[in-house]
């Protein structure tokens, strides 16, 4: 990725966010369907990290999540996205890329929506216990990609 698309500080969480994106998008890009779905980590009690297939799924779940918490925040009464576990990587390609439209969206719906709050009680209280600002949960979701992405980066040296 060597343009900037947006302007300004939601730009560069959105370009950071699409670097992110297109980083896991292309690390996946060479795996086959049977290494997709290979438990890798029987020992995690976790069942969103045992397999490429069921991480991909917790990380597009997630991305929807962040902004339906912010959507709910504001307001809006939004029910959270079904998680679905995908067949294809292709299908997995493309579910990351509709999860960064999903954000996109949020700022064309809320062009000024206020990034950074300093004010504890009124930052969005999520799912799982945390308090973020819109700023601070964009930032979570970035590096929750990239977390991600190392993670099956490291599956798939153990996978071959």
């Amino acid at each position: 990725m060597n343009e900037y698309k947006h302007d300004g500080t939601i730009g560069a969480i959105l370009d950071e966010y699409e670097r992110a994106v297109k980083e896991l998008q292309k690390t996946i890009s060479t795996i086959s369907e049977t290494e997709l779905v290979k438990v890798v980590d029987n020992e995690t009690k976790d069942s969103d990290c045992k397999s490429i297939q069921t991480i991909l799924t917790h990380v597009i779940n997630s991305g929807f999540c962040y902004v339906v918490e912010i959507r709910r925040f504001l307001g809006e009464q939004i029910n959270f996205v079904e998680q679905k576990t995908l067949d294809s990587v292709e299908q997995y390609y493309t579910g990351l890329g509709e999860m960064l439209k999903y954000s996109e969206k949020l700022f064309d719906d809320y062009p000024k929506l206020k990034l950074e709050e300093t004010d504890f009680h009124k930052k969005i209280l999520v799912r799982w216990g945390q308090q973020y600002d819109v700023e601070q949960l964009f930032e979570h979701a970035i590096v929750h990609v990239l977390r991600h992405r190392r993670q099956i980066e490291k599956f798939i040296t153990k996978l071959r």
